[in-house]
């Protein structure tokens, strides 16, 4: 392969100059001096695809993200057929979305199962599998490489309110409730679980929900909403609150303020596709755009339905439940106190090993960027010659975000996005080895965020 053309096309698209970098892929692929070999042609169209991709050319994206997958020297399955079903999912087709969404997270070696997960339940949300599409968010919620199961946790909410599930519901938006979001998403999300309360017949922790999503006066509840608000504001008021009957659930969703996460990719401008925009051009959908699915008791899905508490509590990472016992007196205090203690140090080897430490991942990224001349103090036996090439990569006076971690016991991947004193943009791909509690840098390199590249 004529590895100065296939970095002259990188970084082309790096500069967003897609055309141009399609042009330098296409004469990397034609070169008959260096022609590229089993695994490079992969990789090829890979990036060909995911150009494509960002000009809205979706049809022409499938094609080169196929040649991709039939090279069978490359091994970037997962991620080739997730960026494929994204592109599916743009043109609504979301049948062969949902086929190369199940690729993906087939391949073992694909590191982020749970973006592939995540546009799964999309893809059979809008197909009104709420049962299947359930199983794909609990999936993405559960992948320890996902930075923020948030979204995950409220679409699945969604998918046990279609099925008539509200206490289900209420474990799942409980769990998102331990996570940091906007406050306009918590809102709508308190209004939610305010819903989900009053469907299970938890009529104060229903007022006390709702009360919650308006108590900022920037958020209005639906119809609906308002509906469930005085049903439950009423109960209490006549002692009903305690009721452990659960109230008949909704005839719809169309009122839930439950929202979830949709494929945002725009559509193509081209006269020849035929592309349904708000499908693709949303952040977020609401749960009105789903009717309720029948009986699913005898589906091969059971472990969507039969919930753990030790399940919902690895929904929320571990978060420790609000409500606890009153405790003891005397020796069981001091009993208590000693396994407290054993928990904790287990807790701190658990997190050893998950990849946790100090100083963390992100602050030595943050560190890293602020002062990239210096970059020896945060790598680990490095060469000065990769020193200098990893620095080179970062602008001085670069601001750095980091938008996410894939950590493990040994090895890390930090996600970051430099924007530079000019007012451009460059995100990065920051790879770390373990150093003792710590980390240090062994590699830094351009990354594209939007969709995946090889």
């Amino acid at each position: 392969m004529n590895n100065e053309l296939f970095q002259q096309a990188k970084v082309a698209a790096i500069a967003l100059d897609y055309n141009r970098a399609l042009d330098l892929y296409s004469r990397c692929l034609q070169d008959a001096e260096n022609p590229p070999e089993p695994g490079e042609v992969g990789l090829i169209y890979h990036q060909v695809g995911n150009c494509l991709t960002k000009l809205k050319s979706y049809y022409e994206a499938i094609e080169a993200y196929t040649r991709a997958a039939a090279d069978s020297a490359y091994d970037a399955v997962g991620t080739v057929n997730c960026n494929m079903g994204m592109a599916y999912a743009a043109l609504r087709d979301w049948g062969n979305a949902v086929k190369h969404f199940e690729i993906a997270v087939s391949d073992r070696n694909y590191p982020t199962p749970y973006k592939a997960y995540t546009g799964m339940g999309n893809a059979l949300m809008k197909q009104g599998k709420s049962a299947e599409a359930g199983v794909a968010f609990r999936e993405a919620a559960l992948d320890e490489a996902n930075p923020d199961p948030t979204k995950a946790l409220l679409n699945l909410g969604v998918c046990f309110m279609a099925l008539n599930r509200p206490a289900d519901a209420v474990a799942s938006y409980e769990s998102a409730l331990q996570f940091d979001m906007s406050n306009e998403t918590r809102n709508k999300m308190y209004a939610s679980l305010g819903q989900a309360y009053v469907a299970s017949g938890q009529m104060e922790k229903a007022v006390d929900a709702f009360e919650k999503a308006i108590a900022d006066k920037t958020y209005f509840l639906s119809d609906s909403a308002s509906v469930d608000y005085q049903r439950a504001v009423a109960a209490v008021a006549q002692g009903t609150s305690d009721s452990t009957q659960a109230l008949p659930a909704l005839s719809d969703t169309s009122g839930l303020d439950v929202i979830a996460d949709e494929v945002t990719i725009a559509p193509p401008e081209q006269e020849n596709y035929v592309v349904d925009e708000q499908a693709v051009s949303e952040d977020y959908y609401f749960a009105d755009q789903y009717a309720k699915q029948g009986d699913y008791a005898q589906s091969n899905e059971d472990r969507f339905f039969n919930s753990t508490d030790e399940e919902l509590e690895q929904w929320s990472k571990g978060v420790v439940k609000m409500e606890r016992k009153h405790r003891s007196t005397g020796l069981k205090v001091v009993i208590v106190i000693i396994i407290l203690l054993l928990v904790l140090a287990a807790a701190g080897i658990g997190l050893f090993m998950m990849g946790f430490g100090w100083p963390t991942q992100e602050a030595v990224a943050q560190e890293l960027f602020k002062n990239p001349t210096s970059a020896e103090v945060y790598v680990k036996d490095t060469s000065t010659d990769q020193i200098n090439k990893m620095a080179s990569l970062i602008p001085e006076g670069t601001e750095a975000t980091v938008d996410g971690v894939n950590k493990s016991i040994n090895s890390s991947t930090v996600y970051v996005t430099g924007k530079t004193p000019q007012g451009g943009e460059l995100t990065y791909e920051v790879s770390m080895l373990r150093d003792m509690l710590g980390w240090k840098v062994v590699d830094v390199k351009w990354y594209h965020p939007s969709v995946e590249s090889a």
